[in-house]
């Protein structure tokens, strides 16, 4: 049974085998480019941070937008390799053979999904050990190991979505009993799942930890970004002071000593025409028009000693996940598919 499961996979094995060789090639060129800009940073620099601020804008879109590549691996596995793997049987009948023979239903579903799902993993994992390696310099000068696409493309966590793509395609595809339509929803549903988990349940995973934080002059320019497309006194990327590199969770509005939020009106006024001190910063005289109402926030975060507890946590869902679907797989295909 594994010997004609390879030979139906070994195309696409061979092209996954290929396409990890040409990463490879490619990461290993990169780590080293990464590495030697780091080292050199800040040698021969006056301005320590100004050469951190140049390492970081060199290489941070090209991270990303391999970490966002590497994020839709378990998706296209998930469609191209899970959602044909019973459909395509199904569809064009060719299971009634297999059927006919010795094996069962569930030893024959299951002996595709290790085999195929095992591949998954692999391929998935080999490209996140690559990435992790080339891109830990950096990682380390920037420490933002908690941003979405960051976390979902580094260290353990993209094995556990290969497997729960694999087998959701796979479990879809038997559903469905068509392939393009399964790979189809296999595709939409699991790019949505991608970008749910880690906005609305990764959070709640562990208890945040709360702290108020003054918002003075420093602590504004600090901060990634003020205002929003929706309006309204808030502010974006503040850091926490005994804790640089934590995950913030949430974050309130901008708030007075009261505990009343700032009123658009005054916040709209700082940020459109405070008063000209001549101040620097990234914000310069907004932040000191703002600071003079003592402002506060109150935000929810996680420490960075918690990243491998939620790596591991959240991929023990994953992969418990996966489980549940060869479970329910595996019942309905001895149970009501003919």
């Amino acid at each position: 049974m594994m010997w004609l499961s390879w030979r139906q996979f070994r195309i696409q094995a061979l092209f996954g085998v290929g396409a990890l060789a040409v990463l490879a090639v490619y990461m290993v060129y990169l780590g080293a480019d990464i590495r030697d800009a780091y080292q050199a940073k800040c040698q021969g620099s006056a301005n320590c941070a100004e050469a951190r601020h140049q390492f970081r804008s060199a290489y941070q879109n090209t991270l990303l937008f391999l970490a966002t590549g590497l994020a839709l691996i378990p998706a296209v596995i998930g469609t191209f390799w899970g959602a044909p793997l019973v459909a395509r049987e199904l569809e064009n009948g060719t299971h009634r053979l297999v059927w006919n023979q010795s094996i069962t239903r569930p030893r024959w579903l299951l002996s595709k999904i290790l085999l195929i799902g095992l591949a998954a993993v692999i391929v998935t994992g080999a490209a996140a050990a690559l990435l992790t390696w080339a891109a830990r310099p950096f990682d380390e000068a920037v420490k933002e190991q908690f941003e979405t696409f960051v976390f979902g493309a580094r260290n353990i966590a993209p094995i556990g979505y290969a497997a729960l793509a694999f087998t959701f395609g796979t479990v879809v595809g038997l559903l469905l009993r068509k392939t393009l339509p399964a790979m189809a929803v296999t595709l939409v549903v699991f790019l949505a799942f991608q970008f749910f988990f880690p906005n609305v349940v990764r959070p709640s995973l562990m208890p945040p930890v709360k702290a108020t934080l003054p918002m003075t002059v420093e602590a504004i320019n600090g901060a990634r970004n003020l205002g929003s497309i929706g309006g309204g006194s808030v502010i974006g990327g503040v850091r926490i002071p005994n804790a640089p590199d934590a995950w913030i969770a949430e974050t309130s509005p901008l708030r007075t000593a009261d505990g009343k939020t700032l009123s658009a009106s005054k916040f709209n006024d700082c940020l459109d025409s405070p008063p000209k001190t001549g101040a620097a910063g990234t914000f310069g005289d907004t932040a000191v028009c703002l600071a003079k109402h003592n402002l506060h926030v109150d935000v929810q975060y996680h420490p960075r000693s918690r990243y491998w507890s939620f790596q591991w946590l959240e991929t023990a869902i994953y992969l418990t996940l996966s489980g549940i679907l060869t479970a329910f797989g595996l019942w309905r295909i001895r149970r009501r598919v003919s």
